[in-house]
């Protein structure tokens, strides 16, 4: 079993207040969740209205089936047109 975990690191430079932040993360965690069948979790910076740490995991008994997921989560962070992706990194255990 491979267990794959991407973390995210998140700016919104137009966000305004933790309502904003808070609006734009749900729909991208329910949108990666559905499309890719992931747990999600916002991991630090809850407080910070401009900045989000997402935590994803996903696991298989193909370690490319885990890197090709975690790589299509990467890139629909990407083209997120309310947030920029500062940092990403991908672990597998």
């Amino acid at each position: 079993m491979i267990i794959g975990v991407l973390t995210l690191e998140i700016h919104f430079p137009h966000a305004r207040s933790l309502k904003d932040k808070r609006r734009v993360l749900h729909g991208f965690k329910e949108r990666i969740k559905g499309r890719h069948n992931v747990a999600v979790s916002e991991l630090d910076h809850q407080d910070k209205w401009q900045r989000t740490l997402l935590g994803v995991v996903t696991l298989n008994s193909q370690a490319a089936i885990v890197g090709d997921v975690l790589q299509r989560i990467v890139s629909d962070a990407g083209g997120l047109e309310e947030g920029v992706v500062v940092h990403h990194e991908i672990r597998y255990l």
